[in-house]
């Protein structure tokens, strides 16, 4: 097949080529996709296509790779001349540019005019609403954000969120793929401020920094209560199956012995507050005291390689236990 005649089964463009959407690529490739990559910055996809040769042999010896060599996912890997030749028969674009409104709505501009009738059109955006950047489009219907936790390669969760006038077709289009290329997609029935996980996460976090500042307990002990505790039941359960588990009589029984006492913790967590300055430098020592800044990179490469043997893991365990 020439690189430049894919049918609509099976192009993905990638527009944007930062860590997320250099993860997307590998996600696409390995499941069979043929992807093009495109950037405005110079250098740019040059660069993402070469960090991806050296992350691809640490996948295939974790067996992260679908059974592939890679080889094999490297050569479904594509450099665009521009952003027209990405778009063009692409049935899905993965946008990843810069998280700056003004930026996406230029950028969706230009992809509203060149991508093909029938191609879905998903942004990676962390927070910023498709509403915001879509409005004003001709073909707005097709719009939404497809949000992965990173490295969207190693984590497959990723959150659809339509804009009001997306068509319900697109949403499940975009379900169907994800599922396709072995991400676990959530659906929201509408846009929210932060979508679901950032709500979660911000959530936990508001308690996080509040139990340092009053000085209940250090930053490592909070690392601690959900790494050695929480968790490891949220790796494979969430938050509703574990009350429900918790119980004899599942929800109902959990939320009849602690329901007050949750109501009083959220009475009292009741507290916005901003993360003030002085707080953000006693924790950012607490961390530097445990991992210095010159080793950020060394040790999110651990944390890389910790996600992919849990995902392995994951797998197999799941494979045994059906389910």
């Amino acid at each position: 097949m020439n690189r430049e005649e894919c049918t609509l089964t099976d192009k993905i463009a990638v527009v944007g080529t930062g860590l997320v959407g250099t993860a997307w690529a590998i996600v696409f490739a390995r499941a069979g996709r043929e992807v093009w990559l495109h950037d405005v910055a110079d250098g740019a996809v040059e660069r993402s296509i070469a960090r991806i040769e050296t992350l691809l042999p640490a996948l295939a010896e974790d067996g992260l790779l679908n059974a592939q060599s890679p080889e094999a996912v490297r050569s479904r890997l594509h450099p665009a001349r521009s952003l027209a030749a990405a778009l063009e028969g692409a049935v899905h674009v993965q946008e990843s540019g810069p998280e700056r409104l003004e930026v996406k709505r230029e950028l969706h501009a230009e992809i509203d005019a060149l991508a093909p009738p029938g191609s879905v059109v998903a942004s990676s955006t962390s927070g910023i609403r498709a509403s915001t950047f879509s409005e004003t489009l001709d073909h707005r219907e097709r719009v939404l954000v497809a949000h992965p936790i990173n490295p969207p390669h190693l984590v497959p969760l990723v959150e659809l969120v339509p804009a009001p006038w997306t068509a319900e077709s697109v949403v499940d289009a975009t379900a169907d793929l994800m599922r396709a290329v072995g991400q676990s997609p959530v659906r929201l029935n509408r846009e929210v401020n932060g979508f679901v996980v950032n709500r979660l996460q911000g959530a936990l976090l508001a308690e996080a920094f509040r139990l340092v500042e009053d000085g209940v307990c250090g930053v490592e002990d909070v690392d601690a209560a959900i790494a050695d505790g929480l968790g490891l039941r949220w790796s494979f359960i969430g938050p509703f199956e574990t009350i429900d588990l918790n119980s004899p009589d599942g929800v109902k029984g959990y939320c009849d012995m602690l329901g007050d006492l949750y109501y009083e913790l959220a009475c009292e967590q009741a507290d916005p507050r901003r993360w003030e300055a002085p707080l953000v430098e006693r924790i950012e020592g607490e961390r530097r005291a445990a991992l210095p800044k010159e080793a950020l990179a060394e040790r999110q490469a651990w944390r890389d390689r910790w996600l992919a043997q849990i995902v392995k893991a994951k797998g197999a365990i799941r494979e045994m236990n059906g389910g």
